[in-house]
């Protein structure tokens, strides 16, 4: 039941939906989201971030909007971003982020593969006490080959890398406590390592298992094309979990690898030159280890004083935030 509210007052739980070409998905998704949440009682915000849309998802949206406001009495206010170009899933999540103004943010795509009758699921395991609640689609209505042979094989590596075990990075469908996911940033293809970011600021994290729902109506934005961008981001994590803190010691153990490989060359030229061999390449070779060995120490006080100095990224300044228009 529908009770007055004041929308101004801060919304209690913020949604996030990215839309990418889903004119014949988004008035759907937003029935049945105000048929999941409005039975909570307590006023939420839905944001849809419309990612650079080429077809009419940016009309339907506005006609969401219009009807919206033509309720006497709602517990939802919707909200558009648009981005004037594709910027991707992260950049438009990040955006939304941004602009969430709830205690409580939930996440999910704009395919309907997400179903909204699980984030009341949601919401009461994260009241239990946990700082992120993430989706796993146990039972994946996808094709196995192209989707879900490959997020297995990359749920498993990031699990190994991160520490963080999770079934499913890859899920959208995700409730956080709003403190914790405006703490990080996102950006490339880092939306599916929100789980393992978490870490990073000490948030506590819990997995459900949701409904998926396979794919009604246009097309899916992901193919096999994005398993190098994946491994790469993968690294990065990697990095970011275990050496963002103390870089020095990254770079010293990769420099120290080179110091023993100059050590050796070193000692080997020495020796022969003693027995009356010339090594002109062994002993270049030496050279140049201790060189690299010399440039990543230095390149690791470089990273040590960054990271003293600099208390957020620079990566804001490339925010599509600063290309989009809110309604």
């Amino acid at each position: 039941m529908n009770i007055p509210i004041d929308k101004k007052l801060t919304p209690l739980i913020s949604i996030i939906i990215p839309v990418l070409n889903e004119e014949e998905n988004v008035e759907i998704l937003y029935e049945e989201m105000r048929n999941a949440v409005d039975r909570l009682g307590r006023p939420y915000e839905i944001i849809f971030v419309n990612d650079g849309s080429t077809d009419h998802t940016f009309e339907r949206l506005k006609q969401i909007k219009e009807q919206e406001r033509q309720e006497d009495q709602s517990l939802v206010c919707t909200r558009i971003i648009q981005f004037t170009r594709n910027f991707g899933q992260t950049a438009a999540m990040q955006a939304g982020f941004d602009q969430a103004s709830g205690k409580v943010i939930v996440s999910l795509d704009g395919d309907l593969q997400n179903d909204p009758k699980d984030i009341p699921r949601l919401l009461n395991k994260l009241y239990e006490g946990y700082d992120m609640v993430c989706g796993w689609r146990k039972n994946r209505q996808d094709k196995t080959l192209t989707r879900i042979l490959p997020s297995k094989v990359a749920n498993w590596m990031i699990g190994k890398i991160t520490g963080v075990p999770i079934h499913d990075n890859g899920c959208s469908l995700k409730a956080y406590n709003s403190s914790v996911i405006q703490s990080i940033r996102l950006y490339s293809d880092m939306h599916r390592f929100i789980p393992a970011l978490s870490t990073m600021v000490g948030a506590s994290v819990k997995e459900i298992v949701v409904n998926h729902r396979p794919r009604k109506y246009g097309k899916t934005k992901y193919g096999l094309s994005r398993i190098w961008k994946v491994l790469f981001d993968i690294l990065t994590i990697k990095m970011l979990i275990h050496f963002y803190d103390r870089p020095m010691f990254w770079f010293a153990g990769l420099g120290f690898v080179f110091f023993l490989l100059g050590l050796v060359t070193g000692i080997s030229t020495i020796y022969l030159l003693l027995t009356g061999k010339n090594l002109l390449v062994l002993g270049a070779s030496s050279l140049l280890f201790f060189t690299l060995f010399g440039a990543l120490l230095s390149w690791g006080l470089l990273a040590e004083f960054i990271t003293r100095i600099e208390n957020r990224s620079d990566i804001d300044s490339l925010s599509p935030i600063k290309s989009m228009s809110i309604e």
